[in-house]
C-alpha cells in the first residue's frame, strides 16, 4: 500500500499503472488488488466492480494528461496546441490505447458507457466543442495504428484552414 492513501486512492492510483501496463483486457481484480496492496474485496466495496474502478481510473489518468498538456502548451499557437496532444498518443500510448479498449467493452456494459460518455461531454468543453473531440478521435487512431503516415500539428490546421474555406 502506498503510504498516505487510503485504499480507494491506492486501488485507483493501482488500476492506472495496471492500464498503463496491462491493458484493459488483461486487468484482472487480482492484479488491481495486488498493485494497490488492498484485499480483492476493496474493489467492490469502493466502487462496486472492477469495470467501475477501470473506468474512473482512466477519466482520471485522462484529466491528469490533459492538466500536464495544457500546463505545458502555449495558448496563442495552435499548432503547437495539437503537436503536444498528437505527441502525447505515442509518450501515453498506453493510456490511449486503454481508452480504445474502454469504448469497445462500454458496448456491452452500461456502466462503462456511461462513464465514458461523462468523459466525453467533459472533453468537448475542454477542446471547444463535438468537432475538435471528433479530430482528436480520427487522429489518435491513425498514430496508434500508422504513425509513419499520420499527420502532425501543422498539417492539421493547414487542413481546417482548407476545410474552412470549402465551407
Amino acid at each position: 500500500m502506498l503510504l498516505g492513501m487510503g485504499n480507494r486512492e491506492d486501488l485507483l492510483a493501482g488500476a492506472k499503472r495496471c492500464l498503463v501496463e496491462r491493458g484493459w483486457a488483461h486487468t484482472t481484480v487480482r492484479d488491481i488488488a495486488s498493485a494497490a496492496g488492498v484485499s480483492h474485496a476493496a474493489i467492490g466495496y469502493h466502487f462496486g466492480s472492477k469495470d467501475a474502478l477501470l473506468t474512473q481510473a482512466l477519466v482520471e489518468a485522462v484529466d491528469e494528461l490533459s492538466e500536464e498538456l495544457a500546463s505545458r502548451t502555449p495558448s496563442d499557437r495552435p499548432e503547437q496546441r495539437w503537436q503536444a496532444l498528437i505527441d502525447s498518443f505515442t509518450t501515453h500510448r498506453a493510456l490511449w490505447v486503454a481508452q480504445l479498449e474502454a469504448a469497445v467493452r462500454a458496448e456491452r456494459s452500461p456502466e462503462v458507457r456511461e462513464h465514458l460518455a461523462r468523459g466525453q461531454r467533459e472533453g468537448r468543453e475542454g477542446l471547444g466543442g463535438s468537432v475538435p473531440l471528433a479530430l482528436l478521435s480520427g487522429l489518435m487512431l491513425q498514430w496508434l495504428v500508422d504513425p509513419d503516415h499520420a499527420p502532425g500539428g501543422a498539417e492539421v490546421i493547414a487542413g481546417l484552414r482548407s476545410l474552412a474555406t470549402q465551407l
